[in-house]
């Protein structure tokens, strides 16, 4: 048996921009999914996935076919949408895992089993774990499996295998990352909060391309000013004013309001959308009383920066 695990993420600066080669501040969680690994007889993968309450979500069979990995979907399975979905995306994956190293599979089967510490609707990495952990049991680029799967920018495979912050960059040779001196002071004042909605990455990034560009150049380098600022500052008030230049400048390209302004205009602190604007979980500041706002309208998913972050 082979054991393999990789981190969740949360980025902190530089959503959509990213795309653009924005440097960005990507953080590892302390939860994560692990990959077990299991030698099979037949000539197929089949994959067992857990939850955080040890509980299958989600079990799959693939039969290994020169390369293709076609599903054996039961009637069930077949009028579930969800399913079919997961299904499509794991052959994707694994298809595109084949041709980075087609030797792993030559005529052997595995039984793979996830493991996730946290709930898959968060949006904290189910797929970039999961891609990232394939990679190193494959010994293949996690980088490439990602572009011919689920696309994006990248970050959060970079998040997946380290334990400390890091910028990320997508530059003219590929994806740059740095492990980045970022300890805040003030986390005692962060905290994280689901918004009890799951943002859906490949439609948020479809949204953003669909908007008018603009200057992009000069977007990209502002966001990048803002992300080296941030990992500098040691005054709340300080990362409070960056951030808040930051989700201005992000509500201009993308054409959707702040979070804040939108659902918690109230809240008497500060308050900055995290990957897909409008789902997932929000970074706010505050303590015990602002905290109390949020159960009060009932999120109650809330996590202390020190309890989620690495």
């Amino acid at each position: 048996m082979q054991n393999f695990r990789s981190n969740g993420k949360i980025l902190l600066t530089g959503e959509y921009v990213v795309l653009n080669g924005a440097k960005s501040l990507a953080l590892p969680t302390k939860m994560g999914q692990s990959l077990e690994i299991h030698k099979a007889e037949k000539n197929e993968v089949s994959l067992t996935s857990y939850d955080e309450n040890s509980k299958v979500w989600f079990t799959s069979k693939f039969v290994i076919n020169n390369g293709t990995f076609d599903p054996i979907l039961n009637d069930d399975d077949q009028n579930n949408l969800e399913i079919k979905e997961i299904s499509k995306r794991l052959q994707q994956i694994l298809s595109a895992a084949y041709q980075q190293n087609p030797r792993a599979f030559s005529e052997k089967g595995f039984k793979l089993i996830t493991k996730m510490d946290f709930n898959r609707k968060w949006g904290l990495g189910t797929s970039s774990s999961l891609i990232n952990n394939i990679s190193q049991w494959l010994e293949i680029d996690p980088y490439q499996l990602l572009k011919e799967s689920f696309g994006g920018s990248g970050y959060d495979i970079a998040a997946a295998g380290t334990n400390l912050p890091l910028t990320y960059q997508i530059t003219e040779n590929g994806p740059a990352t740095f492990t980045a001196d970022f300890d805040p002071p003030f986390k005692e004042d962060l905290f994280f909060v689901y918004l009890n909605r799951k943002q859906n990455s490949r439609e948020a990034i479809a949204h953003y391309r669909n908007q008018p560009q603009g200057d992009i150049d000069s977007l990209t380098d502002k966001i990048s000013g803002i992300t080296e600022q941030i990992i500098q500052c040691d005054s709340l008030e300080e990362f409070k004013l960056l951030l808040k230049v930051h989700e201005t400048l992000i509500s201009k390209a993308i054409k959707l309001p702040r979070i804040q302004t939108e659902l918690f205009p109230d809240y008497p602190g500060f308050i900055k959308s995290l990957g897909g604007w409008g789902g997932d979980f929000i970074l706010a500041t505050g303590g015990v009383e602002e905290k109390e706002y949020f159960r009060n309208k009932n999120y109650t998913t809330i996590f202390d920066y020190k309890d989620l972050i690495k």
